[in-house]
């Protein structure tokens, strides 16, 4: 009788809440995990975001130079359709928050942790650059807030990956974060646009982001 009514229990509590009580001899896996919601979020932003500067690029393909420009060019105060670029970046930023405080949740190790937290700040910092675009005086700091706290957060969080266990993920991702840069600060010295130099960076971390996400989706299909 007792049994049925801990099943019982069990079963209520999996329904209403989402939690489901450990028994003896198993491992807590995740007490939160992230939403379906939350991992559609993270599919989609990098596709809302890119999309937007794609768009904006064709927009203004007769002025706008790929080794001229910088990408923030494309959503300066007082440029025509600068909306096209600047919504899509808030969205996706703001996409990115949701995905990554589900992420932030699902981590174990404080490293990680860690790196999560940073990396939300500097989604915080993307949708500054939408917020204010070029030519406002927030945003070079915002720019550069972006893509120092979005890659120190990544390489933070495959720190805590490799010495949580995940070393190949953990590797791969301090690789990106080194190359990211130094090829970043390569194309900043041989062409007079940084637009080349951001690309890597933000291709850097979609990279990361789409390799951790599709871990946490084949996880999802194995529980």
């Amino acid at each position: 009788m007792r049994s049925s009514a801990c099943c019982g229990f069990e079963a209520l509590s999996e329904a209403l809440i989402g939690v489901r009580v450990i028994g003896r001899g198993e491992h807590i896996k995740s007490v939160m995990p992230m939403r379906k919601s939350q991992q559609l979020a993270g599919l989609c932003a990098p596709f809302i975001g890119l999309g937007g500067i794609f768009t904006a690029i064709f927009i203004h393909r007769s002025w706008w130079s790929l080794t001229e420009n910088a990408i923030s060019d494309l959503g300066k105060v007082g440029l025509p359709y600068n909306w096209v670029m600047n919504v899509p970046i808030v969205v996706a930023a703001v996409l990115g928050i949701y995905y990554a405080l589900g992420l932030f949740k699902e981590a174990k190790h404080p490293t990680i942790k860690l790196g999560i937290g940073i990396f939300i700040l500097g989604l915080v910092f993307l949708a500054g650059i939408g917020i204010f675009p070029e030519g406002t005086s927030p945003h070079y700091y915002v720019s550069w807030g972006f893509f120092i706290t979005a890659s120190l957060g990544i390489m933070v969080a495959g720190i805590g990956l490799y010495l949580e266990g995940e070393k190949q993920l953990g590797i791969i991702t301090v690789i990106i974060f080194v190359l990211s840069w130094i090829f970043g600060f390569w194309a900043m010295r041989v062409f007079n646009g940084v637009a080349i130099s951001e690309f890597i960076g933000i291709f850097g971390i979609v990279i990361w982001h789409y390799m951790v996400l599709a871990k946490i989706l084949k996880k999802g299909k194995k529980a």
